[in-house]
């Protein structure tokens, strides 16, 4: 079987910066153990499986060793491949996905993601976060993932985490962020537990992102930029229960997968 495969460097305008997302498009699905296998062999921090169901498309997203409930990057890389490659037509494009129907939209050369919201709450900071982070964050609040937060920038960008502790703490990822100096706010995003131990640039952790510093700025519009060694830009604005994500992508290699299924 041959599937037509797409890689995208997502929230960027040009190659070799972003989150680069593989982006499979299949006819049906295939079994989970080969979805895996193919992320597995990508190596990518997430790679997208989909396939068309009427006026929509069924979206699943994988890291090299599990499945997740949400993906930014990769959504916004799939919308890129159907609106940029597969001549999807129109304004817009519906996913149903695990965490519910997402839509992405055109927005000049890029595309909006519409995203639920996860706003962060307070918590106490684990040993292992502050151990694993070599360093106290000001504060740290809990949704999905830890969200630890720093005074600066330099704070951010200096950080160098034992990905062993991370990995041992019951959330899929951490987010360290800080306000930025020409952005909004800055983060980074560690997920060794799933196997990616920093993300280049992460859409779903500006689910929390976006509401906590929308209140903390007094802002609804929001510029971001992820301080990954690719580093990432997103334009973000508070909608209340959803949270709007754009950013701009380009392809930076498209061919086929070639598998064996057995049956």
């Amino acid at each position: 079987m041959r599937i037509p495969y797409y890689e995208v460097d997502a929230f960027t305008n040009r190659t070799f910066s972003g989150n680069p997302a593989g982006v499979c498009v299949l006819k049906e699905w295939l079994p989970d153990a080969m979805l895996q296998n193919i992320a597995a062999e990508n190596g990518l921090s997430e790679t997208a499986f989909l396939t068309r169901k009427d006026d929509f498309f069924e979206l699943r997203w994988f890291t090299p060793v599990v499945e997740v409930d949400l993906c930014g990057h990769a959504t916004l890389a799939s919308a890129f491949v159907l609106f940029s490659e597969l001549g999807h037509h129109g304004e817009r494009v519906q996913f149903q996905t695990r965490s519910g129907r997402l839509t992405a939209s055109r927005r000049g050369g890029g595309v909006e993601l519409d995203f639920p919201s996860r706003p962060p709450a307070p918590c106490s900071c684990p040993q292992e976060l502050a151990d694993g982070l070599h360093s106290q964050p000001q504060a740290v609040l809990k949704s999905r993932d830890y969200m630890a937060v720093y005074e600066s920038e330099a704070a951010v960008a200096a950080l160098a985490p034992d990905m062993g502790l991370l990995a041992r703490l019951a959330c899929l990822g951490v987010i360290v962020t800080a306000p930025g100096k020409e952005a909004g706010f800055v983060s980074r995003f560690f997920a060794p537990r799933v196997g990616v131990p920093e993300d280049p640039v992460t859409g779903s952790a500006h689910c929390s992102l976006i509401p906590y510093w929308a209140k903390r700025l007094g802002k609804t519009e929001l510029f971001a930029r992820q301080l990954s060694r690719r580093g990432g830009e997103l334009h973000c604005r508070d909608a209340g229960e959803r949270v709007i994500i754009g950013g701009e992508a380009v392809i930076y290699c498209k061919g086929e997968v070639e598998v064996r299924v057995e049956g």
